[in-house]
């Protein structure tokens, strides 16, 4: 993937975990590897709402980022940058180079596609075997 309008070249996304909900971070966050997590919301999720969630998750010594999936929606990509959020999904639309330019001006990257993420909805994290699934994505053997 190249660089997108306000993405800085070559700062690599640790592994997503897309997140519904508070337990879904603290797992995330609970199995995270060195290299950190990045949480990222369901599609069109408020972004106060999901600052909140991740702040009641939180882990001080756990590195993530947290990633709003704005989906098609400038308006809530412009309200994740009105929140502090300095990392988004927005896909393409008309509104896509304002936001962008706006995304620039506040230091935030902007993806044109949410990364590749574990989707933890499917899958029971209060077992051994799903947060076995869920550390293999965050860091896989190799």
């Amino acid at each position: 993937m190249g660089a997108e309008a306000g993405q800085r070249p070559g700062n690599a996304l640790p592994p997503a975990v897309r997140v519904h909900g508070r337990a879904e971070a603290e797992a995330a966050l609970a199995l995270a590897g060195p290299r950190g997590v990045t949480l990222l919301s369901a599609p069109g999720v408020p972004p106060g709402l999901f600052l909140a969630l991740v702040a009641a998750a939180a882990r001080p010594e756990v590195p993530h980022r947290v990633m709003v999936d704005c989906a098609d929606a400038p308006g809530l990509a412009l309200a994740a940058l009105r929140a502090g959020i300095r990392l988004l999904a927005l896909a393409p639309c008309p509104a896509f180079a304002a936001v962008a330019a706006t995304a620039a001006e506040c230091g935030a990257e902007l993806h044109a596609a949410p990364p590749p993420a574990f989707e933890p909805a499917r899958i029971d994290l209060t077992s051994p075997g799903g947060r076995n699934k869920l550390a293999q994505w965050l860091c896989p053997a190799g």
